[in-house]
């Protein structure tokens, strides 16, 4: 375990300040709702020039990236800002699947540069280098070909199963598919003869889900990326998906927290505004609470996998176990206090509290988490018998 002298550094630095700046606006100058309310409802909710400004005009595809492979040398918690952002607006972006799950696997099959917790060096495989190279600079999408639900800790099959690769998240926009087998990780085109990327209907229409077919042949004609480092890396991947989820989490929360006060001081009755009634204050007030927790949980996180914390498994999985449950809270409470317009598809409310149901059971369901908190401090499980 950590020292006193090792305490996470929970603030948000400057630099992430103004990264979050930049972000925000962006968002908020394309932020048309009845547009992506119909878009999300046509299936395809991805607003393609907006992911172009993000992962290339505001370079933060490349968070992750070293600098000698093409990007801004940054680090998780940085990463995590946009994360928070993209949350916070609810914003159909590949994101956490691309530029940190798949780019996180990439970076794993490189050994690590001594001295520099958490930053790898150039791998060896020149074709991951380019891979990495082109999702840098937000020229490529890549996805971890696992089913959405895939925890850090999840048994990674040895082969694509018969009926496909279920669930997995934003496969339809993917230029590259990342996918495991028994003798490594191997990068296969979406379009190559033998792959069939099928849609599935999503509760999240912001984050649509696929069934991935991949045959003996495709994989083959595919690059094999790596061999025995493979599973190790799918791992880094995902649990640092895990972690950063909580930040995309902690954002949809406090976005729906933000918007259920705006709502309350402005919605009148008997000539008052309706946030003034103590019960609705004391349900707010509430929920603020648990936003802040959640953002000291999601932050350790960060901060744990921005330097290569020993601690870092502990830190996902408890970010995990408390901020999944916040976010579904804080949507729940913006569609209940909104009233009859929360209730409708015009308002996009339903919105959030599908994500934040969606994403409570991705990468790892939040049970699966609060258990792997139970097993790294050797106490028994919710619900476990006694000893």
């Amino acid at each position: 375990m950590s020292g006193p002298d090792d305490a996470p550094d929970l603030l948000y630095s400057e630099a992430e300040d103004d990264l979050r700046a930049a972000v925000r606006s962006l968002l908020t100058d394309r932020a048309d709702v009845p547009a992506a309310l119909a878009r999300a409802e046509s299936g395809a909710p991805y607003d393609t020039a907006l992911w172009a400004s993000l992962a290339t005009g505001i370079g933060a595809a490349g968070l992750l990236v070293p600098q000698a492979l093409g990007g801004q040398g940054a680090s998780h918690r940085e990463a995590a800002v946009v994360l928070e952002e993209l949350g916070r607006a609810v914003t159909p972006a590949p994101y956490l699947t691309s530029s940190v799950i798949a780019t996180r696997t990439l970076l794993a099959l490189g050994e690590a540069v001594p001295g520099v917790p958490g930053v790898p060096a150039v791998p060896a495989v020149p074709a991951v280098a380019e891979l990495i190279r082109a999702l840098a600079e937000g020229r490529t999408v890549a996805v971890l070909a696992v089913p959405f639900s895939t925890g850090p800790d999840t048994p990674l099959p040895d082969a694509v199963p018969d009926g496909g690769i279920r669930a997995v998240a934003e496969a339809a926009i993917a230029d590259v598919l990342l996918v495991p087998a028994a003798d490594g990780l191997y990068a296969v085109d979406p379009a190559a003869p033998g792959v069939t990327v099928r849609a599935r209907t999503p509760l999240d229409l912001t984050r649509p889900l696929s069934t991935v077919t991949v045959d003996a042949g495709a994989l083959a004609a595919g690059t094999r990326l790596a061999g025995g480092t493979a599973r190790a890396a799918v791992r880094s991947g995902l649990l640092t998906g895990a972690g950063l989820l909580a930040s995309e989490q902690l954002g949809l929360a406090e976005g729906c927290l933000e918007e259920t006060v705006r709502h309350t001081r402005e919605r009148h009755q008997f000539n008052r505004p309706i946030g003034s009634f103590q019960a609705l204050k004391h349900r707010m007030a509430h929920l603020w609470l648990e936003v802040v927790s959640a953002r000291a949980a999601a932050r350790n996180a960060a901060d744990a996998l921005a330097t290569g914390s020993p601690d870092a498994p502990m830190a996902v999985a408890v970010a995990q176990a408390y901020c999944g449950r916040v976010a579904v809270h804080a949507a729940e409470e913006c569609v209940q206090l909104h009233g009859g317009i929360g209730m409708t598809w015009e308002h996009p409310a339903h919105l959030s509290l599908k994500r934040a149901k969606s994403v409570e059971i991705a990468l790892g369901s939040t049970g699966s988490h609060r258990e792997k908190v139970a097993a790294l401090t050797a106490l028994p499980a919710p619900g476990a018998p006694a000893r």
